[in-house]
């Protein structure tokens, strides 16, 4: 089977192009896809050559953030799953194209237990937010925040959820720092501040956090993070880091504790699924942009890569029409 793909062709060079799906197995599903997303922090690296090991060998298809809907299942699947909307971490079903992840491509071949349903969501766009809401759980579980005071490090999507689910895991105050405006503005902490062009200093004054989360990677604002934490205290670095290069001295002087949060834990998914259903999550706060597949592909990939509004950029596969139909609306276009 063929189908329209996103192929990384070598370093920073980007096509849609034609692919061929393996054939499905007795365990495997089909899915069409619906809408997709851009990874400023995997892919952004790998687009510029800086992964250079398996999968990341060009060419390769990207994307493990993508949605759509079933259409064929394996003899040894479900057919009720025929018709729902899923989540899909992506695909290895490819010919002579690797997959990294693979989810950027029209039609997805991948084994049933890789999908997650979307039952229950009002808008299946949403179950774009699950791999980072389930990368912000699984951090927040790490840093048991009820009756705690939290600080986040960045208002970018991860740091964003973060902060909300805090809140909603019973931390007793959350503050945020962000340098760019309107991420700020998307933020729910209740207490947000803006470093560029306030002193963080007085407005953190009187305040000392048992938690800091890092969601930036950038070790300066880590250690500047690390003057409001308590004796004793917690951090969770909550991105991926090249490097650990800190003020030791602090660490030293408040015994501070240092956990290093991998992706998700096995569930997340499905609790992060469970609370956007209940509306208890707004993943679509991140949605900041959107682009079709059928616009220039390489445009989409350098704003999400460069602009610092663009908070989540999402890939639209189907026309308007299609869209509506679905309950999803496109609203704007990047």
């Amino acid at each position: 089977m063929k189908a329209k793909a996103i192929v990384f062709s070598g370093v920073r060079q980007i096509e849609l192009c034609e692919v061929t799906l393996k054939s499905l197995s007795s365990t495997d599903v089909l899915v069409e896809t619906w809408w997709s997303s851009i990874s400023t922090g995997t892919e952004k690296m790998a687009y510029n050559g800086l992964i250079p090991s398996w999968p990341f060998i060009f060419p390769f298809i990207p994307g493990y953030e993508t949605v759509g809907k079933i259409i064929q299942a394996g003899d040894h699947v479900n057919q009720s799953l025929i018709g729902k909307f899923a989540y899909v971490a992506g695909s290895f079903g490819y010919e002579g194209v690797n997959a990294a992840f693979g989810g950027a491509s029209e039609y997805i071949a991948c084994p049933v237990e890789s999908i997650t349903v979307l039952d229950n969501i009002e808008n299946p766009k949403c179950g774009i937010a699950l791999p980072l809401g389930a990368t912000a759980l699984h951090i927040v579980d790490l840093a048991q925040v009820e009756n705690k005071k939290v600080l986040v490090l960045g208002q970018g999507a991860v740091g964003i959820l973060a902060a909300e689910l805090a809140k909603l895991m019973g931390a007793k105050l959350v503050a945020a720092t962000e340098p760019n405006k309107k991420r700020l503005q998307l933020s729910s902490a209740d207490l947000k501040v803006n470093p560029e062009t306030e002193d963080v200093a007085a407005a953190l004054a009187g305040h000392e956090f048992d938690v800091l989360i890092d969601s930036t990677g950038i070790m300066s604002a880590i250690d500047t993070g690390l003057r409001f934490l308590k004796f004793q205290g917690t951090v969770i670095f909550g991105g991926y880091y090249q490097r650990i290069n800190i003020d030791y001295s602090q660490a030293f002087q408040k015994e501070l504790s240092f956990i290093a949060a991998k992706q998700w834990a096995k569930g997340d998914l499905e609790r992060v699924r469970e609370l956007i259903a209940q509306q208890k999550l707004n993943a679509a706060r991140i949605f900041t942009h959107q682009h079709t597949v059928e616009e220039d592909i390489t445009e989409a990939y350098l704003q999400a890569f460069t602009n610092p509004d663009c908070m989540k950029m999402i890939l639209l596969w189907k026309t308007g029409t299609q869209q509506e139909e679905a309950g999803c609306p496109i609203t704007a276009k990047s």
